[in-house]
């Protein structure tokens, strides 16, 4: 899973994996959110440990403040001050956003915008019992949230991608490594028996995916991957690129099904553990997992699949990831692929920006639209889009149980190490993801591709 938020500005910060978090686990409180951190190790998290200060950072405070509060007093939420008042549109079930350290939050989101959203609640200058809920208002209203003249200035503030975050092949295993080498049991504490760290597939048979239970999603990961493989034509002697292998399972479907995988991935952590499940299974003679950028892959494949990998890959890189595709794919083969999207529109306003997620999560990604694969398919390959499917509210689904799961196991993972600040991180990372896919400001599709020539 690749995510990326709105613009934000900050300078780069490694996020710790667990052996350098130094702080023990604060608790949770009533909502299960993790609780703010009594002291917060600067060297540890230099972003969040204290907010900015000095002359221009507390005018800047006091901008944002007025431009935020302007804001919310017209969206559909309620934002609690200490002094009593509340701010917004919303009814008493309204979302939540409690306010610790009014001054803190304004002045971290006039400095860094909506990367000092993220840091603070990170630090703890505010709180929300539906965290998913107040993203939720703020995605849906992200292109009103600042007046439109002060939009037109960003490009004036907001900084590039640093240099060394860009995916060229000698930065792309850091940024990988920087989000899934760090540590296999934080993932498994959250995700199901098939560590399928995507969007599952729900059956509608299952009534609301709002309440879709936790027992139904080791089976829905399977139906997606098992959807992607029968688009691809996957089957008995079948030769199988996988571009992205997570932790093997649908290199282990496509095994039981007869063919021979050829799964790369730059995670030595998720290598490890896909390995010795595919060796578990028996299918090590089949399944070939190698530490390998997608760039360098050789042969010949009748089928390529591919799972919310592309948005790792970064805008400028695009052309090169397609081209891979084209080049080792047989006459006759088909591509599938499972994408997060954005609107094209917001896609090509935020190319540039340096954000939230890129800095605590996920560096150097940026997510497509599905006007952008087809136009870079079209023009720098033989392969053509034929057909795609949204399934936005499946993540949302698949989100919502990944929360809960977290939050259950907060006491789990603050024994690996995972600090207070950590744990609140990614939180925020879940939960403003699944804003964004409940808010329809994001998209996830599977997308089928081959060379077949257009219809006349």
């Amino acid at each position: 899973m690749t995510m990326t938020d709105e613009n934000g500005t900050a300078a780069t910060a490694q996020v710790p994996a667990a052996k350098s978090a130094r702080h023990p686990l604060a608790g949770n409180n009533a909502a299960g959110v993790p609780a703010s951190p009594a002291t917060i190790d600067p060297d540890v998290w230099p972003g969040v440990a204290h907010a900015p200060s000095g002359t221009k950072a507390l005018v800047a405070g006091k901008a944002a403040g007025l431009l935020f509060k302007a804001a919310v007093r017209r969206l559909p939420l309620r934002v609690a001050y200490p002094d009593g008042s509340v701010l917004g549109t919303g009814g008493l079930d309204a979302p939540v956003m409690t306010m610790v350290r009014p001054a803190s939050f304004e002045v971290r989101i006039g400095d860094n915008g909506l990367i000092g959203l993220g840091e603070s609640f990170m630090a703890g200058d505010w709180e929300a019992s539906d965290l998913a809920g107040v993203l939720e208002v703020f995605a849906a209203s992200v292109d009103t949230l600042i007046p439109t003249p002060l939009q037109k200035l960003r490009t004036l503030y907001l900084p590039r991608t640093p240099r060394q975050e860009r995916n060229e092949e000698h930065n792309t295993r850091s940024n990988i490594s920087r989000h899934y080498d760090l540590s296999n049991e934080l993932f498994s504490n959250f995700l199901d028996t098939t560590m399928s760290y995507s969007s599952a597939l729900f059956p509608r048979s299952d009534g609301a995916l709002e309440s879709v239970p936790w027992d139904a999603l080791a089976e829905a990961q399977q139906a997606k991957i098992d959807r992607l493989l029968d688009k691809a034509g996957v089957g008995n002697g079948t030769r199988l690129l996988e571009i992205g292998t997570g932790w093997g399972e649908l290199a282990l479907r496509a095994a039981a099904r007869g063919a021979t995988v050829y799964s790369v991935t730059l995670s030595s952590e998720q290598r490890a553990l896909a390995q010795e499940r595919i060796a578990a299974a028996g299918y090590a003679d089949q399944v070939t997992v190698a530490l390998q950028d997608y760039r360098a892959v050789e042969g010949e494949f009748d089928a390529v699949v591919s799972v919310e990998m592309i948005e790792a890959v970064g805008y400028e890189y695009w052309p090169i990831y397609f081209q891979t595709i084209d080049r080792v794919l047989a006459p006759g083969g088909k591509v599938a692929i499972q994408a997060i999207t954005m609107p094209h529109g917001r896609m090509l306003a935020t190319r540039n920006a340096y954000t939230w997620v890129h800095k605590y999560i996920f560096p150097g990604g940026f997510l497509p639209s599905v006007r952008a694969i087809e136009s870079v398919t079209q023009q720098h390959t033989t392969l053509r889009v034929r057909e795609r499917m949204g399934m936005g509210d499946h993540y949302a689904a698949t989100l919502r149980l990944w929360e809960e799961r977290f939050v259950a196991r907060s006491q789990e993972v603050g024994e690996l190490g995972f600090d207070a600040v950590f744990q609140r991180m990614w939180l925020f990372y879940l939960s403003y993801s699944r804003a964004g896919f409940q808010s329809g400001y994001l998209d996830v599709q599977q997308i089928v591709l081959d060379r077949r020539e257009a219809q006349l």
